[in-house]
């Protein structure tokens, strides 16, 4: 293996420019997708009750995809709004019941998809996720588990139930909704960077373990956009607010006093940056997708962090054993 340090390592970036300049130029806008036919591609998206999943699943359904919109307590109004959309114009859009916090569900639904797609699917976005606001300190047991669970264990899951169709077929692809705080951290949001750290460094090992079976994996990276998780967000904060203890709550008066009262104020993006940058990674080529999308039309505070994670990676890894797979993903 390689010898590195960070001079050799910033020497090595500013001597080669490619990837930085590459990368850069790539995460500047939001990916913006040319009209697709999607017609015989099936794509299985969590979290579809509102927000990014319920966009793209709306979307890709009318570019000809096969699409299967999963949410969790199901009868709910919103599942049956997708399933009279589905009706009115004629989409092939299924949508079936999983709570990603519900293994038996995972594999119910899974196992639904792939038996009305008659074959195994082409393409998971594991979009479902959820926020809890506060100190760290705040957060107990059970905020800390439901975050987890949600946004890391499920995602697995998930991976893991659509997985080995996708390599008996020898093609797949997973796209995995994170954030910029994913890679950055903003004091007072609980355990959510965590979660996506979590999520990105799963992700990105996946993406080198499934290159020998051809399955791309793409992680997206929002910035702050208008969707309902922020009522969501809410409702959790508040829940762990009225249960928190004086012992931790003691010590941050003003951010606890804030908890449960986000609106999303100044969050005027359009959502569907996030669905059109789906959209984006599916038409790509396979084996020519990024590993990491960046998606806002303003500041992207990650960028320069996944330069310099890519190019830590190749330099370390890039001559070893499992360079190829090293290679293949940070060298498109």
């Amino acid at each position: 293996m390689t010898s590195i340090n960070r001079r050799s390592l910033l020497a090595g970036i500013a001597a080669t420019g490619v990837l930085s300049a590459a990368s850069t130029a790539q995460s500047q806008t939001p990916y913006r997708a040319k009209p697709a036919d999607f017609k015989g591609k099936s794509v299985l998206i969590t979290g579809c009750s509102s927000g990014f999943g319920r966009l793209a699943a709306e979307m890709l359904a009318r570019q000809g995809a096969r699409v299967f919109a999963t949410m969790r307590a199901l009868p709910r109004p919103e599942a049956e709004q997708l399933r009279i959309l589905a009706l009115n114009e004629k989409l092939d859009l299924h949508v079936i019941e999983i709570d990603v916090t519900r293994p038996e569900q995972i594999a119910a639904g899974v196992a639904e998809a792939e038996m009305i797609n008659g074959a195994p699917l082409d393409v998971l976005v594991n979009n479902a996720g959820i926020g809890i606001t506060s100190p760290v300190e705040v957060q107990d047991l059970a905020a800390t588990q439901l975050i987890f669970a949600t946004n890391v264990f499920g995602p697995h899951l998930m991976a893991r139930a659509v997985l080995p169709g996708m390599r008996k077929q020898g093609t797949g692809q997973l796209i995995q909704i994170s954030s910029q705080l994913g890679r950055v951290i903003s004091p007072y949001s609980g355990h959510y960077s965590a979660t996506k750290f979590a999520l990105e460094a799963m992700s990105e090992q996946l993406a080198y373990e499934l290159v020998p079976h051809k399955i791309d994996v793409s992680i997206i990276q929002p910035g702050g956009y208008p969707t309902k998780v922020w009522v969501n967000r809410n409702t959790y904060s508040a829940a762990l607010k009225q249960r928190a203890e004086d012992i931790h709550t003691a010590g941050y008066p003003a951010q606890v006093a804030r908890m449960g009262m986000e609106d999303g104020s100044g969050r005027g993006a359009d959502p569907m940056d996030v669905a059109q940058a789906i959209a984006g990674l599916i038409a790509m080529p396979p084996g020519k997708r990024p590993l990491r999308l960046p998606v806002h039309p303003g500041a992207k505070p990650q960028v320069p962090i996944n330069e310099v994670s890519a190019q830590v990676q190749v330099d370390w890894l890039g001559n070893s054993g499992v360079g190829p797979m090293i290679r293949a993903v940070h060298e498109r």
